[in-house]
């Protein structure tokens, strides 16, 4: 276990702040972000099938760069989850003891840095790759998935941001190594069974 910094010393006041104004705000709003929190993550694999389905229109190379997309938000929630196994910091609802919108997750789900916030932002990485359009819609809602984990109360701010830069650097580099695909790797794929895959 990794005990580099004090949690709530960080930012513990933040995040009770961030705690108060939820508690403080109309219900609709806290229905509509917990909501936003516990499905959002939807909207995403959503935004991946539409750039895969476009980007085959463009042709075989970039059917296969949309394609490798799902492969970096997966290699970015695997850092991710080997990090927070190795920090294994608890969560700050069950740290402060303060009453959140959400149940606090059980004793060994830990917080830091975020898997939300690192699949949201790895995703929109991931996507400005295959399109420009898709991935700042991606980025706003990653942004909106970020802020969601703090106002229920399951993350520090420090938990989010980290995931967030994790989840970005990951995507990008992995993004960097996947574009490079051999030359005539798609065209190759695209004379086997998964032709379907890479063009329309």
């Amino acid at each position: 276990m990794i005990h580099a910094f004090s949690p709530m010393a960080l930012d513990g006041e933040s995040y009770a702040d961030v705690v108060g104004l939820a508690h403080r705000s109309p219900s609709w709003l806290d229905d509509a972000v917990t909501a936003w929190s516990a499905y959002g993550l939807a909207l995403f694999a959503v935004l991946m099938t539409i750039g895969w389905w476009r980007a085959r229109r463009a042709g075989a190379g970039a059917a296969l760069t949309a394609l490798a997309v799902p492969v970096a938000v997966l290699a970015a929630f695997g850092v991710d989850s080997g990090l927070k196994t190795l920090v294994r910091e608890s969560r700050p609802c069950r740290s402060l003891r303060v009453s959140t919108l959400e149940a606090c997750p059980a004793p060994g789900d830990w917080s830091f840095p975020s898997n939300h916030a690192a699949i949201a932002a790895a995703a929109a990485v991931a996507l400005c790759f295959v399109s420009r359009r898709l991935g700042a819609v991606a980025a706003v809602a990653a942004g909106a998935m970020a802020v969601s984990r703090v106002w229920i109360g399951v993350h520090y701010p420090h938990d989010v941001l980290a995931g967030v830069v994790l989840g970005a650097l990951v995507a990008f580099v992995s993004m960097t190594v996947l574009r490079r695909w051999p030359g005539g790797l798609a065209r190759r794929l695209s004379a086997t069974r998964l032709r379907p895959l890479l063009v329309s």
